[in-house]
């Protein structure tokens, strides 16, 4: 897609078409990345919808501590992501710093049986998201650099999608302990399988040709030198990101409207499983038609979604509004990463998505404490109408300031 233009970029006559022959012809790289994703994710999962259970029921600690741990966690690995990205623009090695990072996620996850405390969970959440920190900019800087830019979209939409099919996997295997009375703390330890694997397999990574560093070495973190419209962009997404706080409230929400312990997981694996169907065909359209079309409709679907929940949303509504999640997650969790690959300097992708990457993730600190606290003192219904009146403001600046922009 032309940084100016918006529009997406020239096709090679020579490349296959169709979006299953495009699909086949993805570099051993993107595959493999998305094979380790999907790993990490089956393990990471597994615990992810069990921690409000595990801190409610087990730790005794309520909606503001859960806020604050995924606030805090999200918030401190999101400053790894902006120095990933720079020692990743300088040294044009990803391989190193995906490796740690799974490594660290791995350990982190069975940890949390030792947790005697909601302070235990969320020093196990900040490592996880260390791991998360340190893997992140470098991997999709890595993914970039492995595809051409006319096939970004669908690069990226697949590791999204494989990424999806793991948080699938995690909660069903999790929802079928769960139903065989095996205890929370035990699902915890068996996440270390699918985490070894996912390490196992980072060791096969290798850098694309031609992914040298750079002559000059100098470390340049600044915005100042990006594209007028990339950082306008950054600014929209903080604002959306006030508003989207932790997925573990909609989590939450869900088993106050009467989902069962053993139906949390399957609910959340029916978001991923969405996520999984529709993610790479929603990215290969935005390399057709452009990024904004899609990104846009899964704003919108994000601000109905949020606002149907301040109402209500029980019974098949809440069902309905969960897989739509799994849509809005769909339409945007590859298009964004395309759209900031397309606004960057090839030479400062890795700085592009550690600013993305930071912005997207520190904006959550503030974003789980507040829905939290507003969710615990004055209800349902006004942490998440506040989420979507965030979501609509961040439209209105995405239409008017960033698509206007010429840089």
């Amino acid at each position: 897609m032309s940084r100016r233009s918006g529009h997406p970029p020239k096709k090679d006559p020579a490349a296959p078409k169709g979006f299953w022959a495009i699909l086949r012809s993805l570099s051993r790289t993107v595959w493999l990345v998305g094979f380790i994703s999907l790993l990490n994710d089956a393990a990471s999962d597994m615990v992810y919808p069990l921690v409000p259970l595990y801190l409610a029921t087990v730790l005794m600690a309520g909606p503001s501590a859960l806020g604050l741990i995924e606030g805090v966690a999200d918030a401190t690995s999101s400053l790894l992501k902006l120095v990933s990205g720079i020692i990743n623009d300088r040294t044009r090695r990803s391989k190193g710093m995906i490796l740690l990072g799974y490594t660290l996620a791995g350990m982190a996850r069975p940890l949390m049986v030792l947790a005697t405390g909601w302070g235990g969970i969320m020093a196990l959440r900040f490592m996880d998201r260390l791991g998360k920190g340190l893997r992140s900019s470098p991997r999709d800087a890595l993914l970039a650099a492995s595809v051409s830019d006319a096939n970004r979209g669908i690069a990226y939409g697949l590791h999204r999608a494989m990424d999806n099919t793991g948080a699938v996997i995690g909660p069903l295997a999790a929802a079928g302990l769960l139903a065989l009375s095996v205890p929370i703390e035990t699902i915890f330890l068996l996440t270390i399988i699918p985490a070894m694997a996912a390490i196992a397999l980072a060791g096969f990574i290798t850098e694309p040709k031609g992914y040298a560093p750079p002559p000059r070495a100098a470390v340049d973190w600044s915005l100042s030198s990006m594209p007028k419209r990339f950082r306008r962009f950054l600014v929209v997404l903080g604002v959306f990101t006030l508003g989207k706080s932790s997925t573990m409230f909609l989590l939450l929400r869900a088993s106050e409207l009467g989902v069962t312990q053993a139906q949390i997981p399957l609910l959340w694996a029916g978001v991923s499983a969405v996520a999984v169907v529709f993610g790479t065909p929603l990215s290969a359209l935005s390399d057709r038609i452009g990024r904004t079309p899609v990104l846009i409709g899964g704003w919108i679907l994000f601000v109905v979604i949020y606002l149907a929940l301040a109402v209500n949303g029980d019974g098949p509504v809440l069902i309905a509004l969960f897989l739509g999640y799994g849509l809005f997650l769909a339409a945007n969790e590859g298009v964004e990463r395309a759209f900031v690959a397309d606004m960057a300097p090839p030479e400062r992708r890795g700085t592009a998505f550690g600013w993305y990457n930071l912005i997207s993730s520190f904006a959550l600190l503030p974003a789980s404490f507040l829905f939290g606290v507003i969710y615990e003192d004055l209800g349902h219904a006004a942490a998440f109408s506040l989420s979507a009146g965030l979501g609509l403001v961040s439209l209105l600046l995405f239409w008017l300031w960033v698509l206007r922009t010429r840089d």
